[in-house]
């Protein structure tokens, strides 16, 4: 009897060997499942070969390597070989030390991807290679809603190219301009993250998280020293003061004189100057994406804007360009940065060279709330908490939208473990931690006793979606958490003058709406709208919330502590459940209440085991 899946064409895409590897998989053009490895490895961001989530796409896909029709890889690894080498060349003999550690490793794998590809999955057909950009160009357009539209992919580098920008129409995306290395606003931005003491590739949301404590002092500075930035958002980086092209570090001690200072040490203690610094490269970026967005619409006369690339999860920018009104509508692939790459090269292998049609209906999106991970059948969360001798309440799919409204506003902490995992970074209310968005003390609580993080650390809103335009000045969709907007001026209060005088991290003592929980310090907010057609329990939960309680916003933020991986598997959820202060556990059916359960043994040290930056 024949398989009916091994009948159509499956498509497995690839991202790895950088930055946030991930597999995808796409059958006939609709993606069936994609996932992030560092779900399955605990290891965050992780970069190895993505041996977990091709099992979880194959399975999910009901195949077995032997049914894979074509294999699509997000980037050249002999393009991006080239620029690497060329870039050591072009500066030796500076830069030894970074030559010595990388192009050994790119000799012994990376260089070899399609050889590693063969091998690894016994997989003896073709093997499609997109240019990353293209990667990314493809991840944005053929998803989203739009029937034609422009895109603007913007990153750290790829294999030369730091930005693109074009147009996609039907089946086809083309590229009409490129900046590249080792011009790149994705690495001017890691710069300033690296310089203010956090993780490149990891800390650059904390950056923006941290700017409005800041005034941008520094903004002159940048334009005038590090950054010739032209109207139409080309830019040239002046690099006698970074180091990235060659060494082993983002900035060097010119950058240090320039801003009278070295590097911010991982853990020291913030000050003003780190706020300062953090608000003017926001400013910077959220201009150069302004006038990029602009020069775009002017080239393309299009009306859609579709967004990919690392700097595509700046929702700060984001949420300018929307606001300004460049395009009428905009899409963001919720996955923009490499992991997205691997559903953009399968996208790519099926539209653009198979020539297969793509249909859009300029509604809905194809990515379908980007729930496209593992999800675990009710038995096996049973069987798991009875293996574990938990104690635990079994709730109907009615009792629990009833039952987690009432704890929410009781201001308790409930792990949220519902469905399908999502693909990209953001938790979209299947791996959630979820509060009450009303409460003073729920910011800091959560940050400081949960998440183990900054207490700087905003939180963000998941709203009805009915209910946006009440609460935020939005009205738009924005169901992946990639806009900021401001409250609704009728739910911010007025400050008293002693209020307004506060500087740095003490306009965190300030309420500053009727949901202080997700306002930030300068009353704006990383909307996420919630809609029934995709996450229907979870929408259902906001909704009994406001009916019964008042208030269609509720606090959603990543079921996970801080440098850890969201969690992926209900013993994930539980351990994380265990190992922090959340009042109550939520995975699937089965609701755990923390004080009925017992210490977890042998379990002092866990947070050590995670690299904090």
């Amino acid at each position: 009897m024949s398989n009916p899946a091994s009948e159509k064409v499956n498509i497995l895409g690839l991202s790895a060997y950088y930055h946030d590897s991930a597999a995808c998989l796409v059958r006939d053009g609709r993606i069936v499942a994609a996932a992030q490895e560092e779900r399955f490895t605990r290891k965050k961001h992780d970069e190895r070969f993505p041996h977990h989530a091709i099992d979880y796409c194959l399975r999910e896909g009901g195949i077995t390597t032997a049914d894979l029709t074509f294999l699509a890889f997000y980037e050249k690894p002999f393009t991006k070989f080239d620029r690497i080498l060329h870039s050591y060349l072009a500066c030796a003999p500076s830069g030894i030390q970074a030559f010595l550690k990388a192009i050994p490793l790119w000799i012994k794998e990376k260089i070899w991807i399609k050889s590693e590809l063969q091998k690894e999955l016994n997989f003896a057909g073709q093997i499609i290679f997109s240019e990353h950009h293209e990667a990314h160009a493809a991840s944005a357009f053929y998803p989203s809603p739009f029937p034609e539209a422009a895109f603007l992919t913007v990153d750290g580098v790829g294999e030369w190219t730091t930005t693109s920008w074009g147009t996609g129409r039907g089946s086809h995306v083309q590229i009409q301009g490129e900046l590249h290395f080792p011009h790149s606003l994705g690495l001017l931005y890691s710069a300033f993250t690296y310089f203010t003491g956090f993780r490149v590739n990891s800390g650059e949301y904390k950056l923006m998280g941290l700017a409005p404590y800041g005034e941008p002092k520094y903004v002159d500075v940048i334009l005038r020293e590090l950054i010739d930035l032209k109207e139409d958002g080309s830019f040239r980086l002046n690099m006698k003061y970074f180091n990235y092209s060659v060494g082993l570090t983002m900035t060097n001690a010119k950058f240090n004189a320039l801003f009278g200072r070295p590097p911010r040490k991982a853990e020291a203690k913030l000050t003003q100057c780190d706020m300062d610094l953090a608000r003017s490269i926001q400013d910077v970026t959220e201009e150069v994406m302004y006038r990029m967005a602009c020069h775009v619409r002017k080239q393309t006369g299009m009306r859609n804007l579709c967004l990919a690339g690392g700097v595509a999860l700046n929702c700060v920018a984001n949420g300018k360009i929307l606001r300004e009104k460049i395009f009428e509508r905009i899409w963001i692939q919720p996955a923009a940065g490499d992991a997205g790459g691997a559903l953009g090269a399968a996208l790519f292998t099926w539209h653009e060279h198979l020539d297969n049609p793509r249909t859009a209906d300029g509604v809905h999106d194809s990515q379908r709330g980007s729930y496209l991970g593992p999800e675990f059948k009710r038995d096996d969360i049973r069987d798991f908490f009875q293996s574990q001798n938990t104690p635990f309440v079994e709730l109907s799919d009615d009792e629990i939208p009833n039952r987690i409204a009432d704890l929410i506003a009781s201001e308790k902490v409930i792990g949220w473990f519902q469905g399908r995992m999502e693909f990209g970074p953001r938790a979209l209310g299947g791996r959630s931690i979820l509060g009450d968005a009303r409460s003073p003390k729920m910011q800091e609580v959560m940050n400081l006793k949960i998440k183990f993080r900054e207490s700087f650390r905003p939180f963000a809103p998941a709203v009805l979606r009915e209910r946006v335009s009440e609460w935020f000045d939005l009205n738009d969709e924005s169901p992946y958490m990639l806009l900021v907007a401001p409250v609704a001026k009728q739910h911010t209060r007025d400050l008293a003058a002693g209020e307004q005088s506060r500087f740095g991290l003490e306009k965190l003592l300030t309420l500053r709406s009727t949901i202080p929980a997700v306002t930030h310090v300068d009353y704006s907010a990383r909307v996420q709208t919630v809609t029934e057609e995709w996450n229907p329990l979870f929408y259902r939960t906001i909704k009994r919330f406001e009916e019964r309680h008042g208030c269609p916003v509720i606090i959603n933020t990543s079921f996970n502590v801080r440098g850890e991986p969201m969690v992926g598997s209900p013993e994930d959820a539980y351990r994380c459940f265990m190992r922090t202060n959340m009042d109550y556990l939520l995975v699937g059916n089965f609701l755990l209440e923390k004080q009925d359960q017992q210490p977890l043994d042998k379990d002092l040290d866990w947070l050590k085991e995670y690299e904090l930056d």
